[in-house]
């Protein structure tokens, strides 16, 4: 065995056994890194070049304007706004709070870009209510937690923002773009789903459906639903970057909060500000220690090497992007989401847009779905965890709950990875997109 195989077998196999004795995936990103580069006797202050040079990137500022943006809007008090709006659109249908569910995290994503977020605040408010007009807890829990996930293809998506940089500066505005078609994809099918098994067990409906309840509900929510739009629209004008619509949008979100919603006084404000500063200490030190796991998978050609076994097991274009998927997936199952993001991307990237001719852009919905199902997977599926607490329920029941599901997502990653047109239409026909695999 060479040198170079040494090197890649220090760096990947610490890194799974620290992930498989439940290491922090910081600590385990950073020393897996550190054993790595001793080995190839490389000066430890090369370490800290790379860590700082990892965080120093103007697009990444966007990463915590848009926590913090979520965090204030969240715990503004719009939550039951966004609720009593998706009420008053699909309410009236079989099984009508758990379409309200769905819809209502449609909404609430495109404010927080939290899955987490979403069960939390939603999770709260609509499990208690669906268990209390006669829905079982275990599916309101399961209907809860799948379509958190919306919210991770609907912009503003910081995980997006995340993707865009490590896979080498892809356009934030255009991938924002390509998120609303699958994530309304992926709540149809979920809502599907809820009215099969809301006929068969006989579920309520709601009220019947008003245009005037309808406007007002509207009118109420529009505050909110506003500071989406400055984002994206913004960002595709071309007004201005991504960074810079994040930051407008922490400020609009904090007057929002503050004097039209009235959800926070400012003691309220430095409580969420100071949320924000536990979750952004974990993703910045992600970016920062995954730099340099990234220096060193370049470095050791993990990517080729990748690519070269992978396509070495087939040549078939269907059965290589199933093996992506099927890649991504088992990730999920043992990593969080942005430790995906940042160590899978450098190495699965070459061999998808590369061998397997998807767009990038195409790719990076791929990648946040896989991972957003990942989140509702054990052993460590954080929105899963969230779910079953909030409803106190057993993480197993909530699971086989969640199965007829995992089929609707399933389902939705399958047309995502299979037709481009679902992530490139928006971005191609509003943003002037033009796809590289295309040109």
């Amino acid at each position: 065995m060479d040198a170079n195989s040494i090197a890649i077998l220090i760096l990947l196999g610490s890194f799974f056994a620290m992930i498989l004795l439940r290491f922090p995936i910081a600590y385990a990103v950073a020393l897996s890194s550190i054993f790595c580069m001793l080995f190839q006797g490389n000066n430890l202050n090369e370490v800290a070049r790379l860590m700082v040079k990892g965080i120093s990137s103007f697009s990444l500022m966007a990463v915590p304007f848009f926590i913090t943006m979520g965090v204030l809007m969240g715990k503004g008090g719009i939550s039951q706004k966004l609720i009593d709006l998706a009420n008053a659109c699909v309410g009236w249908m079989r099984g009508g709070l758990s379409m309200v569910n769905i819809v209502a995290s449609y909404f609430f994503g495109g404010i927080s870009g939290s899955a987490s977020a979403d069960t939390a605040s939603l999770g709260s408010i609509l499990i208690p209510m669906m268990v209390s007009e006669g829905y079982d807890a275990d599916f309101s829990t399961a209907v809860t937690i799948t379509s958190s996930c919306e919210g991770l293809l609907v912009p503003p998506s910081h995980n997006m923002v995340i993707y865009a940089t490590t896979a080498g500066g892809i356009s934030v505005g255009s991938l924002f773009l390509a998120g609303y078609l699958p994530g309304a994809l992926l709540a149809l099918s979920l809502m599907i789903g809820s009215y099969i098994i809301a006929v068969k067990r006989n579920y309520p409906k709601g009220d019947r459906f008003s245009i005037t309840n309808f406007f007002k509900q509207l009118g109420k929510s529009i505050w909110a639903l506003a500071a989406v739009i400055i984002v994206v629209i913004g960002v595709v004008a071309g007004v201005f970057t991504a960074t810079e619509s994040a930051a407008i949008a922490v400020i609009y979100s904090l007057i929002v909060s503050v004097f039209v919603y009235k959800g926070l006084n400012w003691k309220g404000v430095w409580k969420a500000l100071d949320e924000c500063i536990s979750t952004l200490a974990i993703v910045l030190i992600l970016i920062a220690t995954s730099s340099v796991f990234g220096y060193c998978l370049t470095t050791l050609h993990v990517p080729d090497l990748a690519a070269a076994a992978i396509t070495s097991l087939t040549d078939n274009r269907i059965i290589l992007i199933l093996l992506l998927n099927v890649i991504l997936l088992i990730l999920g199952c043992i990593m969080d989401m942005a430790p995906i993001i940042l160590i899978a991307t450098p190495i699965l990237f070459p061999i998808a847009t590369g061998v397997c001719g998807l767009d990038p852009i195409q790719f990076g919905i791929m990648v946040v779905l896989n991972c957003g199902i990942g989140l509702l997977t054990p052993p460590v599926g954080s929105v899963l965890f969230i779910g079953s607490a909030v409803a106190k329920l057993s993480m197993e029941k909530v699971v086989k709950a969640t199965l007829p599901f995992y089929l609707c997502m399933i389902i939705v990653l399958l047309l995502i990875s299979f037709i481009p047109e679902i992530t490139l239409i928006l971005p191609e026909v509003i943003g002037g997109y033009v796809s590289p695999v295309a040109a």
